[in-house]
């Protein structure tokens, strides 16, 4: 057991709600199934960054408040972000060696798994509307802001020391 003292909580808290803020913030309706999955890129930074501080648990609490926030199935977004936190941890330090885009592609590919979940949960509750591809989107556009978000977010944690 570490007897260090953690600092910093602030700080991941903070960009959890800046996530949540930005998940729901409305869009126009041709840009909502362009949406990144802002929750579960913050999710995925923390994970990798400081595992021994954010995993499943946090997933799962952040998927709880992500499900009240968007009115959705209770239980749904706190199971595949509980996926993506397992994966996360699990494979933190090989994807830390990974160039930033490289990284991406793992972003794409991990969040693209969860919003296919997504759609099967709604398929199965009889209530998806959207074309058959459109769950993809938002893995492509969490791909391409994930170069930016890692990079504020690691200046971040460095800058107020969070560890």
């Amino acid at each position: 057991m570490s007897l260090e003292k953690h600092h910093g909580g602030w700080v991941i808290i903070l960009s959890f709600i800046i996530s949540f803020i930005l998940a729901i913030i409305p869009l126009p309706t041709y840009a909502t199934v362009w949406r990144p999955d802002w929750v579960a890129m913050v999710l995925i930074y923390w994970c990798l960054a400081i595992p021994q501080r954010v995993g499943v648990a946090t997933g799962w609490f952040t998927g709880i408040i992500h499900d009240v926030l968007s009115d959705t199935l209770l239980g749904q977004h706190a199971l595949f972000f509980c996926l993506i936190a397992y994966i996360s941890v699990r494979w933190h330090k090989q994807v830390r060696l990974f160039t930033v885009w490289q990284q991406a592609l793992s972003v794409f590919v991990v969040i693209a798994v969860s919003q296919l979940i997504n759609k099967w949960v709604y398929d199965i509750a009889g209530s998806y509307i959207q074309a058959e591809w459109s769950f993809i989107y938002p893995a492509i556009s969490s791909m391409l802001l994930w170069p930016w978000l890692f990079t504020l977010l690691r200046d971040l944690r460095r800058n107020r020391r969070v560890f």
